[in-house]
């Protein structure tokens, strides 16, 4: 059988995607990436070096596919959060991988995700500028409240999580209305 180097790659990003999502990068065991991607250990190290390594590459594809996928338009921020919360449900993998990100690589900084940040911060204040948004909180402020309303249904804590949740669609809706109600 013929060895395929792309498929390979990307059965391992898809298993340590999974295992960071679970253990973050201190509990993640390079063994058991290996054993669920069907992949011997050492393509691993051959093909990202470490294991921090390879949890950036992870993190840093799953940040751009957020940036790529989620159109950010500064006069639609209720269609933003809910293009936003669209993609939680799909991928629920990707607020873990950021809380570990922000836990475990407090230091990184994806250029690609800080130059994103900044265009989304200054066609906010372009937006406000223009008097099209609110100028009630910075750009800064704004765009913190407009993620955190989308993550919010993605960030139960257990407790919470015993409360029956509204439907998809409910709770779609709901953050749409909170960033609506928000930028008015």
């Amino acid at each position: 059988m013929a060895r395929d180097p792309d498929a390979t790659r990307k059965r391992i990003l898809d298993a340590a995607e999974a295992e960071f999502a679970t253990y973050g990068i201190a509990g993640a065991r390079v063994d058991r990436i290996a054993e669920n991607a069907a992949a011997n250990k050492a393509l691993i190290y051959k093909y990202f070096g470490n294991k921090e390594e390879l949890f950036d590459v992870v993190f840093a594809q799953r940040a751009m596919s957020f940036v790529d996928e989620v159109e950010f338009d500064a006069n639609d921020l209720p269609g933003y959060a809910g293009r936003a919360f669209d993609l939680y449900e799909r991928f629920p993998t990707v607020l873990r991988l950021t809380s570990w990100y922000g836990l475990e690589r407090a230091d990184g900084a994806l250029p690609a995700i800080v130059e994103s940040n900044k265009k989304k911060l200054d066609a906010i204040k372009a937006a406000q500028q223009a008097g099209t948004l609110t100028d009630a909180f910075s750009p800064l402020e704004l765009l913190t409240q407009v993620r955190a309303l989308a993550m919010g249904w993605h960030l139960h804590t257990p407790e919470l999580a015993v409360v029956r949740r509204p439907s998809r669609a409910r709770c779609r809706e709901i953050v749409v209305e909170s960033v609506r109600r928000l930028v008015a």
